[in-house]
């Protein structure tokens, strides 16, 4: 039982949920383990791109685990105490992509987690669901947050009201999830997007990232201006830049550093 992490050369974090015989359900001990592999791919700068996938072939991430969450008692402090633990779904800001391969049960945490990544590939068996409200609970870490950003109005409120399922199918008809692949292609789909991202400039990959996002939350104006200075930002100052463009000049591939 763990959350395993390996990094290839190229600098691609594989991290695995590895708790097969509970559907991969995070209990606190994996999300606190989750949480440190998500601060490493967020400051090891020789990693440029992560995958996040679940151990074996029937479930990606099951949620928390309602055994030892549900019921538990928690000091009425830890409410104000929100920089603890954070997540990639709460709060914890990663600007390197992150993507998603799903290669089953995609339920409650499960869920809230893929909502966070940012390119996603999923195995035809593969189920979506924020199931909570089934449990007299509500989809927590960004679950009610993220819904409708990423759903039409009515298909993300089924989703949320109901508690039921989605399939694999269904999520790639409505943009959850960018392919859908043999279970079997799955991993080599997903380093396939990793590696193409990892060989672009990672500055600019991480820059790119992080104006989408904000662009979200800050208004038309602010964001044209934001993206206008680190534009001008990493044009007058990267030195990847320089090298991409002698990299065009002589016909050959950049090699970033990240600089």
């Amino acid at each position: 039982m763990s959350i395993d992490m390996e990094v290839n050369a190229n600098g691609v974090a594989l991290i695995t949920i590895n708790r097969p015989e509970r559907r991969n359900a995070l209990d606190a001990a994996h999300y606190e383990a989750l949480t440190d592999a998500w601060t490493q791919v967020r400051d090891n700068s020789e990693i440029r791109c992560a995958i996040i996938t679940g151990a074996g072939d029937i479930s990606f991430c099951a949620g928390a685990d309602i055994k030892d969450f549900v019921g538990a008692k928690r000091e009425l402090a830890e409410l104000w105490l929100t920089q603890k633990g954070q997540l990639l779904n709460r709060g914890l800001e990663v600007w390197k992509p992150v993507i998603a391969a799903v290669n089953g049960y995609c339920i409650g945490g499960g869920m809230t987690l893929l909502q966070a990544t940012d390119i996603r590939v999923a195995s035809p068996n593969a189920e979506f669901g924020l199931a909570e409200v089934k449990r007299g609970l509500i989809a927590g870490n960004g679950g009610t947050q993220r819904l409708l950003a990423q759903f039409p109005y009515a298909v993300g409120m089924k989703l949320i009201l109901t508690g039921d399922r989605m399939s694999a199918a269904d999520a790639e008809r409505w943009g959850l999830v960018n392919d859908v692949v043999a279970q079997e292609d799955l991993l080599a789909k997903a380093f396939e997007y990793a590696e193409a991202i990892a060989a672009n400039g990672p500055l600019a990959v991480q820059a790119a990232k992080e104006l989408v996002v904000r662009s979200r939350t800050l208004n038309y104006t602010d964001g044209l201006r934001m993206e206008q200075l680190i534009s001008s930002i990493l044009q007058q100052q990267s030195e990847d830049v320089q090298e991409g463009k002698k990299a065009f000049s002589e016909k050959r591939k950049p090699n970033f550093k990240g600089r």
